[in-house]
């Protein structure tokens, strides 16, 4: 895994996620009650024996630092290789399509150019999957393409994302927007570090371009070719893709694909005690994170850490986040709320299974 160098790319945003990105990126949203989304594509590559990732961060990187650090739980604080935190560019910033912007790669052009790895393995931060990508390096090595991009069948209607049209395994046109069934690009892909460099040599007037649009522009130009993932991933861009995909994490098929497998998902390292719960609480299918006391009843929801439900209190089909504290009699449904929120005594919280309630940080 010397000829792979790994390269995630963190430097964009999406207005549809609300209140939730209001002062955190997408890559350190919090998710499945110990989470991070970043967790995911860097316990990715190290399961797959990547040793040298890049990271590129948004302005917004505060939270990202605090998460990450040095790369110690995903063992990348090593004197060979390692974790490089690299600048994102301030202008220019991606948004809800783009994220992997000619101009971020430009300015973070010296960890190419001192990389001696054959191919480059960028993804974003925005995909929830488990998966080891050695079996799509061997087969980007072996079809000698220019590009490997990796794609799964989308689950449902997205005029937003990128679709792939397919002859067999090779990439004839990129497209904007898929139905549920269509090939869906995984925003991830393989490229040959010397090309990737001559691309960024290219388009060096252009760097407000992703590469995706480089290569619908020049498609025909290269040889373009496709791996599927057959498994499970989901692509989170908005509250409702947030809330549907993290409810789909009771299902027990989920969390064994995700959670369960050979590849564990890292993330920081925190000391909790374990969850207490008291007599005359109810808990029902639900993930309870450590630290969390339960006096009231749980329902289909998600706990994170050090979270209080207190007597008499009602948490159903919802998402509380960390040190969150219900107060007792409340009722709180269909709902997100973020953490450090402290729900006043007899507070009804109630969203519908198509209007999720959103509470940001903090709001009561």
């Amino acid at each position: 895994m010397e000829k792979i160098a790994g390269l995630i790319c963190a430097n964009y945003e999406t207005h549809e996620l609300g209140v939730l990105t209001d002062d955190r990126t997408i890559a350190t949203l919090p998710y499945g009650g110990r989470y991070r989304m970043i967790d995911f594509a860097l316990s990715n590559m190290v399961s797959s024996g990547i040793q040298s990732v890049g990271l590129i961060t948004p302005y917004k990187y505060r939270s990202i630092f605090d998460h990450i650090g040095a790369g110690k739980d995903w063992s990348l604080d090593r004197k060979v290789g390692g974790l490089f935190v690299l600048p994102g560019s301030t202008f220019g910033i991606s948004g809800s399509r783009s994220r992997f912007l000619l101009r971020d790669l430009m300015q973070n052009d010296v960890f190419l150019k001192r990389s001696l790895a054959d191919y480059v393995l960028l993804t974003s931060v925005d995909n929830v999957y488990s998966m080891d990508y050695r079996p799509m390096i061997q087969a980007h090595e072996k079809s000698g393409a220019d590009v490997t991009l990796l794609y799964n069948t989308s689950p449902t209607d997205a005029p937003e994302y990128p679709g792939l049209i397919l002859e067999g395994n090779r990439v004839t046109e990129i497209t904007s927007g898929v139905k549920a069934g269509d090939a869906v690009f995984a925003c991830c892909m393989i490229i040959s570090r010397i090309l990737l460099l001559n691309m960024l040599e290219w388009y060096a007037r252009v760097g407000h371009l992703d590469i995706l649009d480089v290569l619908q522009f020049d498609h025909s130009k290269m040889d373009i070719r496709a791996f599927e993932f057959p498994g499970y991933i989901r692509r989170i861009n908005d509250q409702n893709e947030y809330y549907r995909y993290s409810m789909e994490l009771l299902r027990p098929e989920v969390q064994d694909e995700l959670f369960f497998s050979d590849r564990p998902v890292y993330t920081k390292v925190r000391n909790s005690v374990p969850t207490k719960y008291l007599n005359g609480s109810a808990t029902k299918n639900s993930l309870v994170s450590p630290g969390c006391l339960v006096k009231g009843t749980v329902e289909n929801s998600i706990l994170f850490r050090n979270v209080k439900v207190e007597t008499g209190a009602v948490v159903r089909n919802s998402i509380i986040m960390q040190s969150c504290v219900i107060g007792a009699g409340s009722i709180i449904e269909n709902a997100i709320i973020d953490r450090g929120n402290v729900i006043a005594s007899g507070t009804i919280l109630r969203g519908t299974g198509e209007n999720i309630f959103v509470l940001g940080k903090k709001g009561i």
